[in-house]
């Protein structure tokens, strides 16, 4: 299949890499620092199943030179992600799949506004990873997982096509779940704690799960999520926050969410599509959600801060 990587971090230069070393025709899309390290050295995978350098790979920074392909996986950051629709666009003919890797459960809904129902499916996936310097990324933690279906749950050609790449690949465990929903919000539950308690402590999980006073916050902020999620309709199991737990106990100590470390740089992050999604999707259907709110509103100067707007 013919693949274009949108967001060529951890997330996509992993999931890029491992197809590209199975054989797959892939072109990642990057820019600046990134995207020159790999035009002259290739990409370079640290990785806890298996270290890979593909010495030679397709990358750019106008999609528009590409064309139209199968398959683009879309892995930027959540606010940029309109954006990034737009962009490509060039890629999109009828029969493309835009498969969202994205933290959050709206993606899928932002992408079929620009460029509408057909070609969208819902998505998400599992790896501690990220860039570590330009054309090297790092995976560090999680056996890496993809999931996809078609936003009704239906069997497909297209989407049995595409796990089928996905299973000729190393390192990649594909699965079309029976409930899409279900299987967003259950990484959501635990993303969303992690990246949270992570964001107002700047501490590793390691520290905040021992804790009891942490270890308080991050199940509450647990509960209220499942809780919205249950509202919206969500099927989850009777254990879902339970299990949530468990995943985060199982985790590397040393372990940091993605939206931790960007607000500890100084730069944008989810903030809006993690735990200002739960404030959000809450009161939509009714639901309080009073720690999610502190933590969202002890985050909000940071984050407007970071993007210029305070």
């Amino acid at each position: 299949m013919k693949f274009a990587i949108m967001g060529s971090g951890g997330v996509g230069g992993y999931f890029g890499a491992r197809l590209a070393a199975a054989g797959e025709e892939v072109t990642f899309i990057a820019r600046g620092a990134h995207l020159e390290a790999m035009r002259r050295n290739g990409l370079r995978l640290t990785s806890i199943k298996g270290d890979l350098h593909l010495e030679r790979v397709q990358t750019t920074d106008d999609p528009a030179t590409i064309g139209t392909v199968d398959c683009v996986i879309m892995a930027v950051k959540t606010w940029q992600l309109r954006e990034a629709a737009e962009a490509i666009r060039p890629l999109v003919g009828d029969t493309t799949l835009v498969l969202p890797l994205e933290n959050g459960v709206e993606a899928a809904d932002t992408l079929a506004e620009v460029l509408g129902e057909a070609v969208v499916l819902d998505g998400l996936c599992g790896i501690l990873a990220w860039k570590e310097a330009p054309g090297h990324i790092v995976h560090a933690g999680v056996d890496p997982f993809v999931r996809f279906s078609e936003r009704d749950n239906r069997n497909s050609e297209r989407t049995a096509r595409l796990k089928a790449a996905f299973d000729r690949a190393d390192g990649v465990s594909a699965e079309i779940p029976d409930d899409i929903r279900v299987a967003q919000w259950s990484k959501f539950l635990f993303i969303c704690a992690l990246s949270g308690i992570g964001a107002i402590t700047r501490a590793p999980i390691g520290v905040t799960r021992q804790l009891p006073e942490t270890r308080q916050l991050i199940e509450a902020i647990l509960v209220e999520i499942e809780a919205v999620a249950r509202a919206q309709g969500v099927a989850f199991p009777d254990d879902a926050a339970e299990r949530a737990m468990r995943f985060i106990d199982a985790m590397p100590a040393e372990s940091t969410s993605s939206m931790q470390r960007n607000l500890m740089a100084g730069e944008p992050s989810e903030l809006e599509s993690q735990n200002g999604a739960v404030v959000r999707l809450g009161r939509a259907v009714g639901v309080a959600t009073p720690v999610n709110e502190l933590i969202y509103a002890a985050l909000l100067p940071q984050e407007l801060a970071a993007r210029d707007t305070l």
